[in-house]
């Protein structure tokens, strides 16, 4: 239907059957000999072999889905180990067969349950979770095996199923895409004496797509699965010398296809492959620093999660049994000093501390022209006002004196920002001059330890309350009101000055003794291991005493080193940060003063590391020195 005969495959197929078969000769005239010359030269022309065509210098690179488990794990060392590996891949597998099972071939057969096709997705059906799941992409390109959107409530699981995902998942343009977590579930090729299980750790992506899940390399290969795109077929063996064959799902394939150019296609220009989060408004939290995980502290090493009353908290998976009880046994007692949303953050008490606003006598209030913005970035504006005005960090003001306009800033994500302009104010407040600790300082203190926790505040600046005289001087306006904030917001100018006063206060008779403090970046040390939970547990009291949250997400307790401000501190002492060293191996050679001063800012923070720093980075300063 819909084509002529001349354009009919299945046509054609059957009239070449029958003239083999020879029951079409008194139709056929002439000889094949020109065809068969043709198939026996293997497709070469009468005139001879075609010229081999020179390809010439590649003009870019472009980038895989990158991630996930596949590679060497999520730890640095495990994706080192894997990098390495290369060098001795040949020599290992010399001389010997390193993947042992039946011979698996295509033939023309497999063309029989074909529908002619252009280039369709390799879309198949499985059994996840002991579910019938179909729409499963094939992705030979990718390092992660993923399951999208609501697929993960479809297949039985709840949130409590979740485990700890701490590595990233890079997409196509080098963007990170957030993850929920990972699952370990039970997964089975075909069905039958053809049946083969295995267990799969599938990362869990908050975002729309067509596919239900997506298999990756990493699996593929576990399974020695061979797929013939062209056959749309998957061939794998199967147990007693079988091979099991899956067959592509065309008519899913082309609806997925279809349905992926009409959710993204005409989006992508204007929303640059935005990605739709899930999660209910009460979970979210204001840090800017949030979508940046290079900022924040990190394990260096793998960990584990431990449940307590449903709760997930991450702890080194290397401890004995003696510490990880002990630790366990004090995480459980103190566990409601976690935030697991914004409604758990009851805030620090006012007469402890509070944002005041120091404006110069004599300045005039400022109420800034309004500037107009477009409709999607005013529809985003309305969402993140309800989000605040759920948590109670801000409330409606009229007749205000004061006023700033909000700017909406494209994260890294792809996802909106919304911050204020309080340049106008921030003008008429003088400079708070309370000293921030010296970071080289904080990380020679916090290395040479055996054990460390990480810790991290609950949206640690929206904890602390604005004077309350001064809070209608932060309000900012709206296409629908005007708003003012009750918690210390982002983007003033002595924000960061109230915070590390707090952090001072709090743990005056720590830090510096099994403590390390940088505004909300906190990390309780022990030169010995067996007395970290005595220091944990001080750290604890605490924060009970000031009635502080922290953040369950980006604390991780009793590990062996981590990154902290930059830098990888473990036991043996300070380390150069993988990350960093990447950023400078990466760059292309600069070729403009701004680019050399992007090297000199990268140099700059690896010079500890470097002999003779000054010497070799005297040049590229000299570039940069303005010539009078």
């Amino acid at each position: 239907m819909g084509h002529n005969t001349d354009n009919c495959w299945t046509l054609h197929k059957e009239i070449e059957r029958l003239i083999k078969a020879g029951h079409l000769s008194n139709f056929v005239s002439g000889d094949n000999t020109q065809l068969d010359a043709v198939k026996n030269t293997g497709g070469e022309s009468a005139k001879g072999k075609e010229v081999v065509e020179e390809l010439g210098v590649p003009a870019g690179s472009c980038l895989s889905i990158a991630g996930g488990f596949g590679g060497g794990s999520i730890s640095s060392k495990g994706r080192k180990r894997y990098v390495e590996a290369v060098n001795s891949v040949h020599h290992a597998y010399e001389g010997e067969c390193w993947l042992n099972h039946t011979p698996i071939t295509f033939s023309p057969k497999d063309y029989d349950h074909v529908i002619p096709h252009d280039n369709d997705p390799i879309v198949v059906t499985l059994r996840v979770n002991n579910y019938v799941t179909k729409k499963v992409f094939l992705d030979q390109g990718s390092s992660a095996d993923i399951i999208y959107g609501d697929a993960f409530e479809r297949l039985g699981l709840k949130e409590s199923d979740l485990k700890p995902y701490t590595g990233c998942l890079v997409g196509f343009t080098g963007d990170r895409a957030k993850v929920r977590g990972y699952v370990e579930l039970d997964t089975a090729f075909g069905e039958g004496e053809y049946v083969k299980k295995f267990q799969v750790k599938y990362l869990v992506l908050p975002c729309k797509a067509t596919y239900n899940v997506l298999l990756g390399r990493d699996t593929l290969n576990k399974i020695c699965a061979i797929i013939s795109t062209v056959h749309l077929t998957v061939k794998y063996p199967a147990c007693n010398g079988k091979v099991g064959i899956l067959r592509v799902d065309q008519e899913a394939a082309r609806s997925c296809y279809a349905q992926s150019l009409e959710l993204y296609g005409k989006k992508a220009a204007k929303e640059a492959h935005r990605v739709t989060e899930i999660f209910p408004h009460e979970n979210f939290n204001l840090d800017p620093r949030d979508d940046s995980e290079e900022l924040r502290p990190q394990p260096a090493e793998e960990t584990k999660s431990v449940h307590l009353s449903g709760r997930a908290l991450k702890i080194e998976s290397t401890l004995s049994k003696e510490q990880e009880d002990r630790l366990v046994e004090l995480l459980k007692n103190n566990l409601d000093l976690f935030a697991w949303t914004i409604k758990d953050v009851p805030g620090i008490d006012p007469n402890v501390i509070s944002h005041h606003l120091s404006i110069q006598q004599g300045a005039k209030p400022v109420v800034q022209a309004r500037r107009r913005m477009g409709e999607e970035k005013d529809k985003e504006v309305q969402i993140e006002t309800q989000k605040l005005l759920e948590g109670k960090f801000i409330r409606e003001v009229q007749y205000p004196t004061w006023l700033a306009n909000v700017v909406m800033v494209r994260k890294a994500n792809g996802k909106w920002r919304m911050c204020t302009d309080y340049t106008s104010l921030n003008k008429v407040c003088p400079k708070d001059s309370y000293p921030l600790p010296n970071v080289d300082k904080l990380v020679n203190g916090a290395s040479g330890n055996e054990l460390l926790s990480l810790m991290d505040a609950y949206s640690g600046y929206n904890q602390i309350m604005m004077y309350r005289p001064d809070e209608e001087k932060t309000t900012f306006m709206t296409s629908q009101a005007n708003y003012c904030y009750k918690t210390m917001p982002f983007g003033l100018k002595n924000a960061g000055a109230t915070y590390q006063r707090l952090m001072d206060k709090v743990f005056v008779n720590q830090v510096g003794r099994n403590m390390e403090v940088y505004v909300d970046d906190m990390i309780v040390k022990t030169a010995k291991g067996c007395a970290h939970h005595e220091d944990l547990a001080e750290a604890f009291a605490q924060i009970r005493k000031y009635n502080m949250r922290l953040n369950p997400e980006k604390c991780s307790f009793g590990i062996l080193g981590g990154k902290f401000l930059g830098f990888l501190v473990t036991s043996r002492g300070i380390e150069v940060n993988p990350d960093k060293c990447k950023a400078i191996v990466n760059m292309k050679s600069p070729s403009n003063i701004r680019e050399v001063q992007r090297l000199t800012g990268r140099l700059a923070a690896l010079s500890r590391f470097l002999p003779k720093a000054g010497d070799r980075e005297a040049p590229f300063f000299a570039c940069v020195r303005p010539k009078f």
